[in-house]
C-alpha cells in the first residue's frame, strides 16, 4: 500500500479511557457537554421522527439552514451544516489547502485544526498565546505567501478566553483578502455580555474572507447529534458545497435543531448553569493554590502544581474525567468542562486529595 507520509504522521485522537467496570462512577467534566441534556423540545422532536429513520435526511440541510437564517437574519445561501463543526474543520482544509500551504493559528487553541491541516500536508504556524488570549497582531505578522487560512477561537478552547471587538476589528484590517478567517464561535452563547466581536455582522456586510462556525453541541446540548452549521458569502459556501458529502447530517439532528433554537428558557437556564459554576470553580480552584485561568465559557482552565497528565490520571482514578491541554500547547495545564452541581463537587473533593499528592513537573 502506498500510504502519504504526511498522513501517517497525524497525530490520532485519544479521548481518555474511563475505568473499568464495577468503578464509581464516571463525572464526564472532559469534553465540554452539556450537564443539563437537551431541550425537552428537542427530544420531543427526536421522537416524532424515529418511525422513519428508514428515510435518508434532506441531503442539504435546506430546512436547517432556512430556520437559522430566519433567526440569524442571514440568507440560507450563505449557511451550511455539517456533521459537527469538526467536519466543517475537515472540509475548510480540504477545500483550501494544497500540499505545503499554511494555516496560521494560535499555539494553545483547538487541536483539530493542526490536525486537519496536517491531514492535507499543509503546514500550521501556531502562534502563542499573551496571557492566554490570542494574539491577533503576532497572528496577522505571521501571514505568508503560503498563508490560506487562519483559525480564530473565540472564546478559545481551552482557556475560555475572549478576544475583544477592538482587537478583532483591527485584526480584519490587516488579513489579505484572499486569505480566509474561520472564526470558531462553538461557545460564543456562553459569552454574553462579554466585548466579544459580532462577526455575523461582518458576514451580513459582505465581507467575503470569512466563514463563522457555530454548534449545537453545546449550549444546546446535542453533541451526540453532531450538527455544525457556518456563516459565511454565497460564493465560499457554493464551494465549500462542493466538498461536502451527501445526506452528512442526520434526521434526528435535523428535527432537534429548530426545536432546541426555539426553547429559549432551556438556553437561559445552561447559560445560567455556566456562571454559577465559573463562579463556584474560581473561588475553589484559589482556595487550593491555584490559579484559574478567567473564563467566558462552559469550562475552566487551569495551571496546576505537576505534569497535567499526571494529574488528568489521578483524577480519572477517583472518577473524575478531566482533559490534560499538554499536547494543546499549554503543558502544566488541564481543563475542566462544568458538571451537575453534584459532579462538580465529586471534582472539587478529589481535587483537594490530587494536588496534595502529585509529584511536581521538573
Amino acid at each position: 500500500m502506498q500510504f502519504k507520509e504526511y498522513l501517517l504522521n497525524v497525530p490520532t485522537y485519544r479521548p481518555p479511557k474511563p475505568a473499568g467496570e464495577g468503578d464509581a462512577p464516571i463525572a464526564r467534566l472532559g469534553a465540554n457537554e452539556n450537564p443539563l441534556g437537551p431541550s425537552p423540545l428537542a427530544v420531543e422532536a427526536m421522537r416524532d421522527v424515529l418511525p422513519h429513520v428508514n428515510r435518508y435526511s434532506d441531503a442539504g440541510s435546506w430546512p436547517t439552514r432556512r430556520i437559522l437564517g430566519a433567526h440569524f437574519d442571514i440568507a440560507p445561501e450563505q449557511i451550511l451544516c455539517t456533521n459537527g463543526s469538526d467536519e466543517m474543520i475537515y472540509m475548510l482544509c480540504l477545500a483550501f489547502l494544497r500540499e505545503g500551504d499554511e494555516t496560521v493559528m494560535a499555539d494553545g487553541s483547538f487541536v483539530s485544526y493542526g490536525m486537519r491541516t496536517l491531514a492535507m500536508g499543509g503546514q500550521p504556524l501556531r502562534v502563542p498565546l499573551r496571557d492566554y488570549v490570542h494574539d491577533l497582531d503576532a497572528m496577522a505578522d505571521a501571514i505568508t505567501a503560503r498563508t490560506r487560512l487562519i483559525f480564530l477561537c473565540n472564546p478559545n478552547n481551552p482557556t475560555g478566553t475572549t478576544v475583544g471587538s477592538a482587537a478583532v476589528a483591527r485584526f480584519l484590517s490587516r488579513v489579505p483578502e484572499d486569505v480566509l478567517i474561520v472564526a470558531d464561535e462553538a461557545y460564543i452563547e456562553f459569552a454574553e455580555g462579554a466585548d466579544t466581536p459580532d462577526l455575523l455582522a461582518e458576514v451580513r456586510g459582505g465581507r467575503r474572507n470569512l466563514i463563522v462556525l457555530r454548534t449545537f453541541a453545546k449550549i444546546y446540548g446535542l453533541a451526540g447529534l453532531r450538527l455544525g452549521y457556518a456563516f459565511g458569502s454565497t460564493e465560499v459556501i457554493s464551494y465549500l458545497d462542493r466538498a461536502r458529502t451527501v445526506f452528512n447530517v442526520n434526521a434526528l439532528a435535523q428535527a432537534a435543531a429548530p426545536a432546541a433554537l426555539a426553547d429559549t428558557e432551556h438556553v437561559a437556564r445552561v447559560r445560567a448553569h455556566a456562571v454559577a459554576a465559573r463562579a463556584r470553580f474560581t473561588e475553589e480552584l484559589t482556595a487550593l493554590g491555584l490559579q484559574p485561568i478567567p473564563s467566558a465559557t462552559n469550562f475552566m482552565a487551569v495551571k496546576v502544581n505537576g505534569d497535567d497528565g499526571a494529574i488528568a490520571a489521578a483524577l480519572l482514578e477517583r472518577g473524575i474525567m478531566v482533559n490534560p491541554i499538554g499536547g494543546w500547547g499549554l503543558p502544566g495545564h488541564i481543563r475542566i468542562s462544568f458538571g451537575t452541581d453534584e459532579e462538580n463537587e465529586r471534582f472539587f473533593a478529589a481535587m483537594r486529595e490530587v494536588v496534595r499528592g502529585v509529584p511536581a513537573t521538573v
